[in-house]
């Protein structure tokens, strides 16, 4: 294990200062590790809780790149897993550790070694995940916790020692046994997460495996989760053991790939026709992408191609065969999979050369490298994709499509380049279709480099690339010429490919220069030129922009509300950059000269940020020059328009006299006001990256500055609130100056710029970095002056105010508040954290405390100007400020909002810096691949370690790199230790935001509602008070609609739903808040208190074990028994409370009690009353509150200390009876029954939104029958619950005999009810009786039992067949996880449905009884049936081959199912080894395997054909039409050959419908002709 870990590019090329702070990093990371080990103790599980406020910390090293020592990261690592382990059922614990752990060991994963065992890990899955007993956790919280789990599997899989793949696949590999069981899904995916591809475990992979492997993966057909599964673990093993011989599974391998893709083959539909369902869940819990697995078939082809194989026919083969589906004509929802194939086979591609490229033993492998041969042949079937995909009308398909064309023509230029050019000449010819246009200017900009590389570079000119060496020149000299035309305002997508093209070529371009020696390269373009057309363009459409909205006044209108060039992406404004940052001296000025014409002379307001970027670009470049030409104009013009104006005071500059009531107000004229406003906005845009070459107009910006205050229109006003911002960013915040000019040139072309590899850098070599601005003594003094004028005198001002109530017009005061408080904003928002934060005050007086760390990362934005007493006393002023403004202007939303906005820059110290990044990183997903070079490069063979990037986007990473940096440097800082408390300032604020953000204007609540919830995460002491302030206002009757909307934006927040975990007092007054607030009567108060509950539950953690303590302890607050009562007593229909309420009591009730499972003291004795109460709910008059109780039922029988209450409540009379109708209540049934599907009880009622939200709390997330698939059609749409079931089951085992006693006499009357919801719930609670098991049960079964189940089966209601189905189908199902112990009465039911019918009963009986011995057939598991079963089967089969030729329809076709079910199971059954011990079993074990049956239909249906094809044709051309039968034209025997066909064609359908049809498919193969004859005539 290495010890060192290299300084990374990004922390190298920090601002100095900071640099220099970060060599501290290691040590402070190994302090904060020791902290953590400390906080937990192993004797107190739940000291778990005290180590998560560290995580985030902990997470603070890793973002922020620190080198830190690896013996740590190692330590971490191992701790983090432990802990992992330990925390069994703190589901939040597991979750922050787990993401932490999967977080370092993927950035660390090449440089640590140890071992993971992988049992803890399966074991925390199964007990959490995969067990009936789920705990109460929210549903929210146990999808992060899947996601978390299956993610350190995945990262620890390369840790498992030697043998873990053994283990792993004996443990699973019995589940794939039974391929129609569900847990054979489960297998494959338990196989998928966990099987290790390591160096330890390679002896396990072997030819036998692979061959076992792909026989089980044959055994489901058409199912896109199993492929899913097996197709990603086939290709970990391709990519990682070179040594398997793949040659011969190839054409069975590329089959399986052609049939994962979904593209219409001869049909619209473009899906598999008969596909094999997989219960929601397992879909839910396995990383099960319902489309082509795109990315496991890409990598498989990739690592299968090898010198010499026969990989890469099949590859070619299959390019053909997809070819077509590429087209623009051809696309569809197949479109995505094929796009993400096309990206992942060059994606992977790329990975392997460079891993070729890697690898240093080259003797070894070196007959498996790829050659240029095999890369030529690959590159060249790509590109038959790539020309069908390249002007698709999908967007991410041309987009892939291009961004594939730029990787691969690094490979192989010889191939793509040509192939580039002729599509660009033949775009420019075509100029009707704009949109090829667009994407051929777009393939251009991103194969800018390799078209440089390959006709510049010695070795590129070598190589022979499809024609003369300035073939490519041409190419970019025209598109650069071509690019001045694409500069259109009317069709924004052309303009923004030109820009970006624009971009990329000059981003290879050393310097832009006239003198011939060095542009020879582009002799065609004389660049000054080029320049001056450009500009001339570029100005022309700046003219013709429109806004792309409205610009609307008032606060938000940033200085940039732009239209597309700004809006849709980076490309305006770094093309400006590039360009003038590559410029020659000549060349520079005389743009500037242009440019400064332009802006002086034309005022634009619709694109104020564009020609504002046009300004900073050249004040960037030149900062210097661009002030003189630039700035130092616009500024004396604006002063000049602003001196004869009327001025109103209050800028800052005198006392305005508010005595004086001013009759009209001054005001500017509209034209004079705009051009201010634009003059001022694009100054404050410009000036951004000034530093020094400001100070020259030091007094001109102070006068301008405060003129624009002074200024009585508030558009004014806003233009010098932006221009102060900029002012002091650009004076004292630290960013690169030189970011656009270009420093190395390339070694193999000397005219083009060395692009640079963050994983390359080396700290020894020349140094790249940027030259940073870093304020000088002048530059702060000039900061501090004008945070003089503009930030303590407008403190002192808004104090006089307040206090002295100065004005007596009120328009006037509004006014002169309005403006004071944004010079306070503007300058805050420009100081940013340059502003020292305040320090908190310690609890015990005193500073100096052992456990706290003064350190954690380095980071600053700029240089320190003020102090923090300035923010206190700004804090104290602020604080009166807002108490006068709630009682005097509470009704003025500007100036509430600008209060919050001051507030929030005041107390979230490094918040604006955090906004910052996160919106520039959104900027960077558009990072296009124009600016991207390959870590493969075979153009001048240079390979490096990751992408290179040119060095002003690497410089761009690192300023934002500062950014993230000194928004974290010091927030962490306090929180962790005990020992200090919030400053007392914040505790001030944080008063003043809690009223706001329960204010009657909307915007105002949720900007203070945002502005506190930053606060009390970084104070967590602070949420206990928030939330017992808030649930007052939810409890109290007369509190306004917007209190309790504040209120309930404010608690549904993770931070406060967390933190009721572990504080007693604040969770009993949230809940008893939330349900005594029932009194709001309005809708939207409603709506919001639902939403609370609801996220409250989604997230719900359980209840941490001091809360329990509370009653020891004698804290104030209820104790926590105390509490359950109070809410169980609110939970009693009688309670009289609107039924939500009443739901909602139960809901908590259930949630607390079993949370407090996990505390043996209270557990007994609070779970037995629990599980009482929700069975008297079962009859409840709420349908809801009844569906809740079975939910929770389902959850409480489980052990047996509650038998008393059950036993209790089962004796009362008439229980069952009450309980049994109001179930039955719960089915609805509609005339179409197609609304009510298993299970989904929220369509049984017609309820809005918030009502289905609040009733779906049930605990069947892991529903865990039926376990079989459901394919059958005969079943219908049944309404059976198998929750309902189980209750019936749980209470019977609980509560033995006298249970089914008193069950027996309701049972009876409901199953011969005439109405179908009583059957429903008759065949429900029989399901449940049949599947228990008791002792006494046989007894039962002979006493009453069997004859109930004869009269069900006897009777003729048609209608509530597939309930009974279901019923007998859940009776036989077998019992254990997976389903192969038999349970005690199959046997009995099983005889009794084989048991010959009565003569004399009607087609419709029989049928039935075909379909209940299906439904119960399915559930048997083949592999393991005993002797009586198979028996059964050998007689079953008997009876149905004599009667195939039944005479009623509907009998036939149940026997055709019947059939494909029992011939199915013979042959799974007869696959796997059996040994039996007695005669008899052996003796039908050999008559099953001579398979008389295969013989028997084989030869019927041969003679069957001939028969038929002998009858004459005219009554052929009957046999559709019943006539036929009717009329006798048929003799007997053609009419029982027509009907036996029937049967087989039945068989066929339902075999392949059923996903049985691998193990019977050389059986329907004997009898292709008849079965496509037979169907022809049908027809």
């Amino acid at each position: 294990m290495k010890t060192e870990h290299q300084m990374h590019l990004y922390n190298a090329w920090l601002p100095p200062p900071v640099v220099e702070e970060t060599k501290k990093e290691k040590d402070s990371f190994r302090s904060v590790l020791k902290f953590v080990k400390d906080s937990y103790k192993p004797d107190d599980p739940d000291s778990v809780y005290s180590t998560l406020k560290w995580i985030s910390v902990l997470e603070l090293f890793i973002k922020a790149k620190s080198e830190l020592n690896l013996e740590d990261v190692a330590e971490l690592v191992q701790f983090g897993i432990e802990l992992f382990n330990i925390s069994q059922n703190k589901l939040y614990a597991q979750v922050r550790w787990g993401n932490l752990t999967v977080r370092v060991l993927n950035k660390y994963r090449k440089k640590l070694a140890f071992k993971v065992q992988w049992r803890p890990l399966y074991d925390t899955l199964m007990h959490t995940h995969f067990t009936r007993n789920t705990g109460p956790e929210g549903w929210r919280l146990r999808q992060r916790h899947f996601q978390t789990i299956t993610s350190l599997v995945r990262s620890c899989r390369r840790f498992f020692p030697a043998g873990s793949a053994l283990e792993i696949w004996n443990e699973f590999s019995s589940l794939l046994e039974n391929p129609w069981h569900n847990s054979s899904f489960e297998g494959s995916g338990f196989l998928r997460l966990f099987l290790p591809t390591n160096l330890e475990n390679q002896d396990f992979y072997t030819d036998t495996w692979v061959k076992k492997s792909l026989n089980v993966w044959d055994s489901i057909p058409n199912s896109q989760f199993w492929n899913s599964q097996w197709a990603a673990i086939i290709a970990r093993v391709i990519k990682n053991y070179d040594f398997i011989d793949w040659e011969c599974f190839l054409p069975m391998l590329f089959s399986r790939y052609l049939n994962m893709f979904e593209v219409p083959v001869a049909n619209g539909s473009a899906s598999y026709p008969y596909s094999v369902d997989v219960p929601r869940y397992t879909r839910f819990l396995f990383s099960n992408k319902t489309s082509t697995p795109a990315k496991a078939i890409a990598k498989s082809i990739v690592y299968l191609l090898k010198p010499g194989g026969a990989a890469q026919e099949h590859f070619e083969k299959l390019g053909n065969l997809l070819e077509q589906y590429y087209h623009p004509s051809n696309g569809g929802r197949w479109t995505y999979s094929l796009e993400r194939f096309l990206f992942h086979l060059v994606i992977m591609f790329q990975k392997r050369l460079l891993r070729e490229q890697k690898i240093t033993d080259k003797n070894r492998q070196a007959e498996m490298f790829l050659g240029r041969s095999e890369r030529t042949y690959f590159v060249s079937v790509l590109l038959k994709l790539i020309d069908r995909g390249q002007y698709s009308k999908d967007e991410h398909l041309s987009e892939t499509v291009a961004a594939a064309t730029s990787i691969l023509s690094y490979v192989e230029p010889t191939l793509v380049l040509p192939f580039l050019a002729s599509r660009f000449h033949l775009a420019l010819e075509t100029m009707t279709a704009t949109h090829q246009l667009k994407t051929a200017v777009m393939s251009v900009a991103f194969a800018g480099r390799s078209l440089f590389l390959t006709s510049l570079s010695t070795q590129g000119k070598q190589e022979d690339c499809g024609g003369n060496d300035d073939a490519y020149v041409d190419l970019l000299t025209i598109s650069l010429s071509n690019a001045l035309l694409g500069m259109d305002a009317n069709d924004p997508p052309k303009t923004l490919a030109t820009m970006q093209l624009i971009g990329s070529i000059f981003s290879n371009i050393a310097t832009l220069d006239d003198s011939t020696d060095q542009l020879s390269f582009m002799p065609m373009i004389q660049f000054s030129e080029w320049l001056d057309e450009f500009l001339c363009r570029l100005f022309s459409l700046l003219q013709h922009l429109e806004p792309s909205s409205v610009l609307h006044e008032g606060l938000h209108s940033s200085a940039t509300s732009g239209t597309f060039l700004v809006d849709d992406g980076p490309f305006y404004y770094c093309m400006l950059e590039i360009l003038l940052g590559r410029l020659s001296k000549s060349l520079y000025n005389q743009a500037l000269r242009k440019i400064a014409k332009f802006v002086r002379t034309n005022i634009l307001p619709g694109a104020v940020a564009e020609v504002g970027l046009l300004c900073c670009a050249c004040v960037h470049s030149n900062p210097e020059e661009a002030v003189a030409s630039l700035v130092d104009p616009i500024l004396s013009s604006v002063i000049s328009s602003l001196k004869g104006t009327p001025a109103t005071g209050f800028g800052g500059r005198g006392n305005p006299d508010g005595t004086v009531s001013i009759k009209a107000k001054p005001t500017l004229s509209p034209a004079l006001e705009t051009a201010i406003d634009y003059q001022l906005k694009i100054l404050s845009v410009a000036i951004n990256y000034g530093g020094p070459a400001l100070l020259r107009c030091k007094d001109q910006f102070k006068e301008a500055i405060v003129s624009a205050f002074e200024s009585p229109s508030w558009k004014v006003n806003g233009a010098g609130d932006h221009l102060l911002r900029s002012l002091l960013g650009s004076l004292i915040v630290y960013y690169p100056m030189d970011q656009y000019k270009s420093i190395s040139r390339h070694p193999a072309a000397m005219a083009l710029e060395e692009w640079i590899s963050a994983k390359d850098y080396n700290s020894d070599g020349p140094s790249l970095g940027p030259k940073w601005h870093v304020p000088n003594d002048d530059e702060v003094q000039f900061a501090n002056e004008l945070l003089n004028l503009h930030f303590q005198s407008a403190l002192d001002d808004l104090l006089k105010i307040c206090q002295n109530k100065i004005h007596s017009d009120p328009g006037n005061e509004k006014d002169h508040l309005k403006v004071t408080l944004l010079r306070i904003d503007s300058s805050l928002q420009g100081v940013l954290s340059c502003l020292p934060d305040f320090s908190p005050s310690s609890r015990n007086g005193i500073v100096k405390d052992a456990s706290h760390i003064s350190f954690l990362i380095a980071g600053a934005t700029g240089s320190s100007v003020g102090s923090a007493g300035l923010r206190e006393k700004a804090v104290e002023i602020m604080h009166a400020a807002c108490k006068y403004m709630l009682e005097e202007k509470s009704d003025d939303s500007i100036l509430l909002i600008l209060t919050v906005r001051i507030m929030d820059a005041l107390v979230n110290f490094g918040s604006l810096e955090y906004e910052e990044w996160s919106n520039h990183r959104q900027a960077w997903k558009l990072e296009s691949a124009a600016i991207l070079e390959p870590p493969m490069n075979f153009i001048v063979s240079s390979h490096s370690q990751g992408k290179k990037r040119p060095r002003w986007a690497l410089m761009d990473k690192a300023y934002m790199h500062n950014t993230w940096r000194s928004s974290q440097s010091s927030y962490h800082l306090f929180r962790m230790s005990g020992n200090f408390s919030p400053p007392d300032q914040a505790i001030l604020l944080m008063d003043d935001l809690l009223k706001l953000s329960l204010h009657s204007y909307e915007t105002v609540r949720s900007l203070a509602g945002k502005s506190l919830l930053k606060m009390i995460k970084r104070w967590p002491s602070m949420i206990s008070k928030c939330v017992l302030s808030l649930t007052e206002h939810l409890r109290n009757p007369s509190s306004p609609e917007y209190a309790v909307l504040g209120s309930c934006s404010v608690l549904s927040t993770q931070t406060v739903l967390k933190h009721l975990t572990t504080d007693p007092k604040a969770l009993s007054s949230f809940l008893l808040g939330i349900l005594s607030s029932s009194h709001h009567e309005s809708l939207k108060a409603q709506k919001a208190i639902n939403e609370l509950f609801v996220m409250y539950n989604i997230y719900f953690s359980g209840v941490s074990r001091s809360i329990f303590r509370t009653s020891d302890n004698h804290i104030d607050g209820p104790n926590f028994a105390d509490l359950v009562s109070q809410i169980g007593s609110m939970s009693f229909d009688s309670s009289g409370l609107h039924w939500r309420y009443n739901l909602m009591a139960n809901r908590v009730l259930l949630l607390l009690a079993m949370a407090s499972r996990s505390d043996p003291n209270f557990s007994s004795k609070i779970l037995s009353e629990t599980a009482g109460h929700f069975l008297k709910n079962l009859k409840s008059q709420l349908p809801q509150t009844r569906i809740l109780a079975i939910s929770a039922l389902n959850t409480l029988l489980k052990e047996s200390p509650y038998k008393l209450s059950a036993e209790n409540q089962s004796a009362e009379e008439g229980f069952f009876n009450e309980t049994l109708n109001s179930l039955s209540h719960v089915h609805v049934i509609t005339d179409t029954d197609s609304t009510s599907s298993r299970g989904s009880h929220g369509n049984s009622f017609i309820q809005n939104l918030a009502d289905k939200s609040i009733t779906r709390f049930y605990f069947d997330f892991s529903s865990s029958w039926p376990r079989t698939p459901s394919w059958i059609s005969l079943f219908g749409s049944d309404t059976f619950y198998s929750n309902f079931a189980r209750i019936f089951k749980r209470l019977i085992q609980e509560c033995g005999m006298p249970v089914l006693q008193a069950l027996k006499g309701t049972l009876e009357e409901f199953a011969n009810a005439k109405e179908r919801s009583k059957q429903c719930v008759a065949a429900e609670a029989l399901a449940g009786v049949l599947h228990s098991d008791i002792n006494g049960l046989i007894g039962a079964w002979d006493n009453w039992i069997i004859v109930q189940l004869q009269t069900v089966i006897l009777s003729q209601s048609v209608e509530s067949i597939p309930e009974w189905a279901a019923c007998l189908r859940y009776s036989v199902t077998g019992k254990g996880k997976y389903g192969t112990t038999v349970p005690v009465l199959r046997k009995q039911i099983l005889d009794c449905l084989m048991a010959p019918l009565p003569p004399t009963v009607n087609t419709t009986v029989v049928a039935k009884r075909y379909t209940f011995l299906s439904a119960a057939l399915i559930e048997i598991s083949p592999q393991k049936m005993p002797v009586t079963e198979i028996e059964l089967h050998n007689r079953l089969m008997n009876e149905l081959l004599d009667n195939m030729c039944h005479s009623s329809a509907q009998v036939r076709e149940a026997i055709g199912i019947t059939l494909s079910v029992l011939c199915s199971n013979i042959r799974l059954h007869l696959s796997s080894a059996h040994d039996y011990s007695c005669e008899e079993a052996s003796e039908i074990e050999n008559q099953l395997k001579e398979e008389k049956w295969v013989l028997v239909m084989k030869d019927r249906a041969s003679d069957v054909v001939t028969n038929i094809q002998n009858t004459s044709p005219a009554d052929n051309l009957e046999t559709a039409g019943q006539t036929a039968f009717q009329n006798g034209y048929l003799n007997g025997d053609a009419q029982d050959d027509v009907k036996w066909m029937e049967t087989l064609f039945h068989f066929i359908i339902s075999t392949l419908k059923s996903g049985r049809s691998s193990y019977l498919l050389d059986v329907i193969v004997q009898f292709p002709l008849s079965c496509t004859f037979f169907a022809g005539n049908i027809k």
